[in-house]
């Protein structure tokens, strides 16, 4: 959790499970793809460095940010995976696009969880400038797509130990 303190991806005070014995997805936008691709890096480097196996990650690209639910949906509905990764960046524009975009995405992400039981994580990026972006997909604030795999690693765990 990003304070004015540390960065994001700090799991210095927390114990990171295994990734080993699970499968995960990954949905990445195409939109803003310098930031995208930066939190796609960052999201495999994590799931690797935690023993994710290759065989046992799933990459789908998507258009944008508003199709990650999409995505997310056809592949829980078509694949056995344990979690699914969100990753997407919605900069702030002039128009109130942003807002709707977010929002829609936010919900459809909790909902697709919801609808599956199994965890889909959200790793959209919602920043006023594309520094901002920069600064949270492997700057100075972290990478979100770090965490965002952490975070998939360790509510595969939560779920294994409640089947």
């Amino acid at each position: 959790m990003a304070t004015h303190l540390k960065g994001l991806s700090d799991f210095s005070h927390i114990e990171i499970p295994s990734a080993e014995d699970f499968k995960f997805g990954i949905v990445v936008s195409q939109w803003n793809a310098e930031v995208t691709g930066a939190l796609l890096e960052g999201a495999y480097a994590a799931l690797a460095k935690n023993g994710a196996l290759a065989e046992n990650i799933i990459e789908i690209q998507v258009p944008g940010s508003f199709e990650l639910t999409s995505g997310a949906d056809l592949l829980l509905a078509s694949k056995n995976v344990d979690a699914v990764i969100c990753l997407g960046c919605v900069i702030q524009g002039e128009t109130r696009h942003f807002d709707f975009i977010c929002n829609a995405v936010a919900n459809g992400i909790t909902n697709v969880a919801l609808k599956y039981s199994k965890p889909v994580i959200f790793g959209v990026l919602t920043t006023d400038n594309l520094q901002q972006a920069k600064d949270r997909s492997g700057g100075k604030h972290g990478n979100k797509g770090e965490e965002a795999a952490v975070t998939a690693i360790m509510m595969a765990q939560i779920q294994s130990t409640l089947s």
